[in-house]
């Protein structure tokens, strides 16, 4: 059962993250393996989502249930799919320079052994593709030109990360 747990200090504001974690019918536009989102849902505080994962041949579609507190926290539940559950966590805390410390968690199991197999060995290759993704999005968006973030482009710092499966 993957579980993943880190920090990460990025060069933006947590509003500014916030709305791009929150932005769910976005992720098709820069998550390589989003074949379509269904927002069901949506207010300030809770959003019920559907996302068409693809992996190859294989697609999944997952509904979640997102609770969000602006600014400070993104917090997703498993409603349906091929999982047993997930839970998934984004908390942003400013860290007094103008940016934001970011502690991203992840833990979820598949009801298929087959498929608990499958993501056991590409979790760590597909949970890296993600997080390069968000931040390559958030570059996109948010980094001025000609600064620091924008030079850096996807260099953003790594201040921890541990791994369990």
């Amino acid at each position: 059962m993957p579980r993943h747990t880190e920090t990460r200090n990025l060069p933006y504001s947590p509003e500014q993250l916030f709305d791009l974690v929150a932005d769910v019918s976005g992720y098709r536009e820069f998550l390589p393996w989003v074949a379509a989102v269904r927002v069901r849902s949506d207010s300030p505080t809770l959003m019920v989502a559907d996302l068409v994962v693809g992996f190859g041949a294989l697609k999944e579609t997952f509904t979640s249930r997102v609770e969000k507190q602006r600014p400070l926290s993104i917090l997703t539940d498993y409603i349906d799919g091929p999982l047993k559950y997930l839970h998934n966590s984004w908390k942003f805390r400013p860290d007094g320079k103008g940016g934001t410390d970011l502690d991203f968690c992840v833990d979820f199991a598949f009801k298929s052994r087959i498929f608990e197999t499958l993501a056991g060995q590409m979790f760590d290759r597909a949970l890296r593709r993600m997080i390069h993704a968000f931040e390559e999005r958030a570059h996109e968006l948010y980094a001025p030109a000609g600064s620091p973030a924008a030079a850096a482009g996807s260099g953003i710092s790594r201040s921890s990360a541990q791994s369990a499966a």
